[in-house]
């Protein structure tokens, strides 16, 4: 039997703006660096009532974490549905690595708030790393990566790629594609690719990705 849909009242559909609301403002704080603010402060910004919140949050560590998955969220689902077209684990991280460069020029304030969340992001499990560790993992094992222990690849990319975006953020008018796929090159090398094969991948052309 068909399962049925979910119908939304107007109650429902009144905490889900609340809801939305919330992490807006959650997300602009984080974006600005300014995590210290109030819960009446991110009220206030959401323009919703102070004891809206615990309807939706405990805390505001909760909402800002979050916040932060939200983020996360967005960009997992738009690369996951890009790196279905590959099969080359090693071709499947060139091509996230390049792409997460280019969100920064895409949703900057997305971006900020995973600069400002600092290298902890590559801790959690979901959003980027996972994904990354998985890719490397399949490339050691299909002998296209050098063998180096997962969790110090993850933080060595991670920190190449957290690096970049911040130097994109402080840079506006640089050309992000081409120091993207610079930083790519030089990753994939770390990896153990030959010169030749890492500049193939990091040249690629890349397919359209979505507007968000």
């Amino acid at each position: 039997m068909a399962a049925q849909p979910v119908v939304r009242n107007r109650i429902d559909r009144r905490r889900e703006r609340t809801r939305s609301a919330l992490l807006g403002a959650a997300r602009k704080f984080l974006s600005e660096g300014r995590s210290a603010v109030s819960i009446q402060e991110i009220t206030d910004a959401a323009d919703v009532g102070f004891g809206s919140f615990y309807n939706h949050f405990t805390s505001k560590e909760e909402l800002f974490d979050e916040a932060v998955r939200s983020v996360l969220q967005v960009y997992s689902e738009m690369r996951d549905a890009i790196v279905a077209l590959y099969e080359d684990p090693a071709e499947v991280f060139a091509v996230s690595f390049r792409m997460t460069g280019r969100l920064q020029r895409q949703i900057p304030e997305g971006v900020r708030v995973l600069l400002n969340s600092g290298m902890s992001v590559l801790l959690r499990d979901d959003g980027l790393a996972p994904r990354a560790r998985r890719d490397i993992i399949a490339a050691q094992e299909a002998g296209r990566f050098e063998a180096m222990d997962p969790d110090m690849a993850i933080m060595a990319a991670g920190g190449a790629l957290m690096g970049l975006l911040q130097m994109l953020d402080a840079r506006p008018d640089a050309n992000a594609d081409a120091l993207t796929d610079e930083m790519a090159f030089h990753v994939l090398r770390m990896f153990g690719m030959n010169k030749r094969a890492a500049q193939k991948l990091s040249t690629n052309l890349l397919p359209p990705q979505p507007q968000l």
